[in-house]
């Protein structure tokens, strides 16, 4: 799609764990005004008639011309919106359906009197605090039928898949062989504002095609200090996605950790798998000793892009997101854990 496009598996975990600021001042962002636009498409979706299917899709796309395409065609994949004699059908077919009925009537329950906004208003507030040309998307809430859709992008709207947020105890989770036990566990509503900045974060500062794994784990160490800057009190586990045993397991070994990558030559390696090994999710990461989580590469990526900053304090956040010199950050940083 021409669009911005960006879409995020929701993982994490509701674990306890610090804030990565903890200890230091944080901006008075409280005079930053900041008004948060949220529309419940969720509802007004299975409210639709399933005798007349047809006028409901043209109600839907009046008042949600951007979005609604894009949900129908790419999220529940029923077709184009064009097509207007086997879209409706499959619509139908997805409205009547039993499981997504009860589906709907969950996620209502769960989410009926919680407050989807208050975290996003603060966290805008710091994005446009550090990045001053940063405009607030409007914010559409929606249920995928638990097609791993958590957070996405596209133009200005921030859509959030709320079924993928249910609590790890949400029967259909378990029951779906994709699902394995590590991202169940993440399946929380603790994780809607950490994904919703990282798909944020994603559309204004795309990711370079980088070569080798040592790029590929700045990119993601400055991916998770943008975290750490618009959610200065969400605890360093659900930004990163580990438990509380996991994270403390990495900073506890964490010269070993690197001194695995500088014996086994693997920071200047292009080979594609061993960048997915280190860099992509998984419920550990293979060739470590018992108690690694998986993405080691961002938690050590992250490491050297703070230490960067701590050395260089006159390099604002917006001037490290928009640097393609991954190479020169990692130089100057001197990253040598002890």
């Amino acid at each position: 799609m021409q669009r911005y496009l960006t879409l995020l598996i929701c993982l994490g975990t509701l674990a306890l764990g610090s804030a990565c600021n903890s200890g230091k001042k944080l901006p008075d962002v409280s005079n930053i005004p900041m008004s948060v636009s949220l529309s419940r498409f969720d509802s007004a979706f299975f409210r639709i008639d399933t005798n007349n299917t047809v006028a409901g899709i043209r109600e839907l796309q009046q008042h949600y011309p951007v979005f609604m395409p894009l949900y129908i065609s790419e999220i529940l994949n029923l077709g184009s919106i064009r097509d207007s004699v086997n879209t409706p059908k499959q619509l139908r077919l997805f409205l009547t359906t039993p499981d997504f009925r009860a589906l709907e009537s969950s996620v209502q329950a769960k989410f009926k009197n919680r407050d989807l906004t208050g975290q996003l208003e603060q966290a805008f507030r710091y994005t446009k605090y550090y990045i001053p040309s940063f405009h607030p998307p409007k914010i559409i809430t929606f249920i995928s039928g638990i097609a791993n859709y958590g957070a996405i992008t596209i133009d200005s709207i921030l859509g959030i898949g709320l079924d993928m947020y249910m609590g790890a105890d949400f029967p259909p989770y378990s029951q779906i062989p994709d699902y394995p036990a590590y991202m169940i566990r993440r399946f929380d509503p603790a994780y809607i504002p950490v994904n919703s900045m990282q798909v944020i974060q994603q559309q204004l500062y795309p990711a370079a095609k980088n070569s080798n794994l040592l790029e590929q784990m700045i990119e993601a160490g400055k991916q998770q200090y943008f975290l750490d800057k618009v959610l200065p009190a969400t605890a360093d586990t659900i930004k990163l996605g580990y438990t509380k045993e996991q994270l403390d397991w990495c900073f506890d070994n964490e010269q070993m950790i690197w001194q695995f990558f500088v014996q086994n030559n693997l920071l200047y390696s292009t080979d594609w798998q061993d960048i997915n090994h280190f860099v992509n999710d998984g419920p550990s990461t293979q060739g470590m000793p018992e108690g690694s989580p998986g993405k080691i590469g961002s938690f050590v990526g992250w490491q050297i892009v703070k230490k960067y900053m701590e050395k260089h304090p006159e390099i604002s956040l917006q001037q490290l997101m928009e640097s393609k010199n991954l190479l020169e950050i990692f130089k100057a940083a001197k990253y040598r854990p002890k």
